[in-house]
């Protein structure tokens, strides 16, 4: 699901989510930040560039692609994954909060 392209302004989850999106900290090389999703939420389509996810609750996932492409994605808590830019709309699946932190890398 990579679009390989960093978020252009209309798809930024802080300003087109910002329910589920908060910024923590930004600088000049990375953006971090808070993921939260209750039980059932799901968002809508934005982008992310390349970053780390760093979870804080364990947590099951469907992201649907822009083709109309869905997978479910699983985690526990304090695991970190690696993703690549991609473009997503994310649904947490589970019956309990998804929460995690983003540490986005700038170009």
């Amino acid at each position: 699901m990579s679009t390989g392209a960093a978020p252009t302004p209309g798809s930024d989850p802080v300003k087109v989510d910002s329910k589920h999106y908060k910024v923590v900290l930004e600088n000049d090389r990375v953006r971090v930040v808070r993921v939260n999703y209750p039980p059932g939420d799901k968002s809508v389509m934005h982008a992310h560039p390349e970053n780390l996810a760093v979870f804080l609750s364990d947590g099951r996932a469907k992201f649907t692609s822009p083709d109309g492409k869905s997978e479910e994605r699983s985690w526990k808590a304090g695991e970190v994954m690696h993703a690549p830019a991609e473009q997503h709309l994310p649904e947490n699946v589970s019956n309990k909060p998804i929460e995690a932190i983003l540490i986005e890398f700038k170009s």
